[in-house]
């Protein structure tokens, strides 16, 4: 890895200008993202971003680094695949409210239990932006839309309860807007040795006008700043996480014990050059079962 006195966040800037509305929390989400892996020693040339559908989609075009602009919900099995064949890289994969916990859901909860050594960023504004304004999985009961004019009536997936539930090692919540903390909270993601999730609060200007700056700026807990939580303590973290009383901004919950998949499997390797051929006595072994 570079030092961190080698690499600017800037570094990370591609000449693609984003084509997001202009005060998309997802502006502010991305800046954290650059600044996180520039602060904590990464660079363009060991980083690999990946992303899935959605307005976060498009986030690897506009970062300057190796990536992949997948389909809908798979960006975690890429970016799985990615760190089993370069555990030497840092992975970064970001996504959506909609990307990761409706269709995705399934293998968010997959990524979360092998403990895969990499960071994930969701952008959760709690609509469909990019279909222009759908209720999405994490809306309000009673968030009118216009597929759901009296709501969707359903309560809101809580993604921090998902990721306890399915064994996580590092849960955290920041806000877009909150540029120096998102920052942090990015970079302790980034550093934690484990599977690194992040549920950032990144207002849709153009279509959720429930959730606004306005609104998180008032009603946000900042745990680590305003409250005396001990991250560390499981119980601790399940009493904020449950709470749905409050919008809560910090470190949740962290496994300081934390071995990523990688380490426990023994994959330190790169695996990513794949020889000619089949493997030595492949079809031996293809004959013993045909």
């Amino acid at each position: 890895m570079s030092s961190q006195s080698d690499v600017r966040f800037t570094d990370f800037k591609s000449d693609k200008q984003p084509t997001w509305c202009p005060g998309c929390g997802d502006f502010g989400t991305m800046n954290g993202m650059m600044k996180g892996l520039a602060e904590t020693g990464n660079d363009p040339d060991n980083t690999f971003v990946v992303a899935g559908i959605g307005c976060s989609g498009k986030i690897g075009t506009y970062m300057h680094s190796y990536a992949l602009h997948g389909v809908h919900g798979r960006a975690l099995p890429v970016g799985t695949g990615v760190k089993m064949a370069r555990p030497d890289i840092e992975v970064m994969v970001a996504g959506g409210d909609g990307d990761g916990y409706s269709i995705g859901s399934g293998h968010f909860v997959h990524a979360v239990r092998r403990n895969v050594d990499m960071s994930y960023v969701v952008m959760d504004n709690r609509i469909y932006g990019l279909t222009k304004g759908q209720a999405s999985p994490t809306s309000r009961s009673d968030f009118e839309t216009s597929t759901t004019p009296e709501g969707p009536k359903q309560p809101p997936v809580n993604p921090l309860a998902l990721a306890l539930a399915s064994g996580a090692t590092f849960i955290a919540q920041s806000f877009a807007s909150d540029a120096l903390r998102h920052q942090e909270i990015i970079e302790e993601a980034i550093e934690h040795d484990g599977f690194g999730f992040v549920n950032v609060f990144s207002p849709c200007v153009t279509f959720n006008d429930v959730d606004t700056y306005d609104y998180f700026r008032d009603s946000l807990v900042d745990l680590q700043e305003d409250e005396d939580h001990d991250a560390t303590n499981y119980e601790d973290a399940k009493e904020v996480i449950l709470d749905a009383d409050k919008e809560y901004q910090g470190i949740m919950y962290q496994d300081e014990n934390s071995v990523p998949y990688h380490e426990q499997h023994g994959v330190t390797e790169d695996m990513s050059e794949i020889p000619d051929g089949a493997p030595e006595d492949a079809m031996d072994l293809v004959r013993e079962f045909y």
